[in-house]
């Protein structure tokens, strides 16, 4: 059997470094997409990936993405779109411009990366597509609409797709991230021990995920510390 090959869309260090090093243990070829390639060289060395500069909300920029890795690997069997968008503030100031900037990344990129990766797909009957949520997936909280509005559509995006793609063989998965997500050598913990998530352990349940059997497949699975209230 051909080596599988992921695609990380929006990758940069935390969980989407701990995916390209849990793909490239097991032997997967992996391709990494973000804006800035600079920040992925020690990343692609240490994995062996290939990094991809791309805009994930340029519709024309995610097309040639898929483009450069069929040339260089070949379709996609894993893609995960992990990029957002993300501003702050009050309701009245915030600015209506990088508004929408930040649901095109979290929301539209989601739809281009999703689409490409299916048309690929479909004509093979396989793949997995998964997409990386947050607790503003289902909840909207104060000051912080446009990322509520963003991972809201993206969650709706997953649902439709699984929907649809599943009976023809396309898994699609949406993961909702209800807590903070630990960074190598960090020591803040205001929740106390175990009150952030290992980037390690998340990746490890995408790749879950992805080998579930069609018979057992999940749309939606939430992740959170167990001292993580809900």
């Amino acid at each position: 059997m051909a080596s599988e090959i992921a695609l990380i869309v929006g990758a940069g260090k935390g969980l989407s470094a701990s995916l390209a090093r849990a793909c490239a243990k097991r032997g997967m070829k992996v391709a990494l997409a973000a804006r800035n390639v600079e920040k992925l060289g020690g990343l692609a060395g240490e994995t062996g990936a290939r990094a991809y500069a791309c805009d994930a909300s340029n519709a024309g920029a995610v097309q040639e993405l898929f483009r450069a890795v069929e040339r260089d690997f070949g379709a996609p069997t894993l893609v995960v779109y992990n990029a957002s968008g993300r501003v702050r503030g009050p309701l009245v100031e915030l600015d209506p411009a990088q508004v929408a900037k930040a649901i095109e990344v979290s929301a539209l990129g989601g739809f281009y990366v999703g689409q490409e990766a299916a048309k690929r797909m479909l004509p093979a009957g396989r793949g997995t597509i998964l997409f990386t949520g947050a607790s503003a997936s289902v909840k909207g909280y104060a000051q912080s609409a446009p990322f509520a509005m963003g991972k809201f559509a993206l969650r709706g995006l997953a649902q439709s797709m699984a929907r649809e793609l599943a009976p023809k063989g396309v898994h699609v998965g949406h993961f909702v991230i209800d807590g903070g997500i630990r960074q190598r050598g960090e020591t803040r913990g205001e929740r106390g021990p175990g009150g952030l998530l290992d980037p390690d352990a998340i990746a490890q349940a995408y790749l879950q995920l992805h080998d579930q059997h069609r018979s057992a497949w999940t749309w939606e699975i939430e992740l959170r510390p167990w001292t993580e209230t809900f």
